[in-house]
């Protein structure tokens, strides 16, 4: 394979778009990109939480997931739904229903795991939202996600936001 001259040489486990490769993926990396998927579902088609995860489970690739956070992510932001959106939309520029559904799922896995996932560290959160946006989004989707998230994160991790500030690692 030949490299084009108008994309960068790729990175050490990152394709040449810049997208992480399958194989530099972790468990929890692989349970973010399926509880994408499975919220799309969600978003486009109404489809229920358990009709989704029966479908989700069975594509390739599933098992090497973490699947406790995967449950975690699909039922806790299809149930916690309008509690999500009542924070993000004050954030946001345009009407919800005008958001892409995947920069919208985003949006809620990473405010999810604000609020739910403390083990996770506020910018890991961020950045990884920003790559699922990259990967599966539109292609500014990513800049949004990020700006959005980046307005979230005082009022859901302050103490964590704060301290990163005084220590010069605010912006991730």
């Amino acid at each position: 394979m030949t490299a084009r001259p108008d994309l960068p040489p790729s990175q050490p486990g990152r394709t040449q778009t810049g997208a992480r490769k399958a194989s530099a993926k972790s468990a929890r990396t692989r349970s973010r990109e399926f509880a994408l998927q499975a919220l799309y579902q969600h978003l486009v088609g109404g489809n229920d939480a358990q009709s989704i995860d029966h479908f989700t489970r069975d594509l390739s690739g599933f098992h090497k997931a973490d699947t406790v956070h995967y449950d975690a992510l699909l039922h806790g932001c299809i149930r916690e739904a309008a509690e999500l959106d009542a924070l993000i939309v004050p954030l946001l520029d345009r009407k919800l229903a005008e958001i892409s559904p995947i920069e919208h799922a985003v949006m809620w896995i990473g405010l999810y795991e604000f609020r739910h996932a403390p083990d996770v560290p506020w910018r890991v959160v961020i950045n990884e939202c920003v790559e699922l946006a990259k990967e599966f989004g539109g292609t500014d989707g990513h800049k949004y996600v990020n700006a959005v998230l980046n307005g979230l994160a005082p009022g859901q991790r302050g103490t964590e936001v704060e301290a990163d500030k005084a220590s010069g690692k605010a912006r991730p």
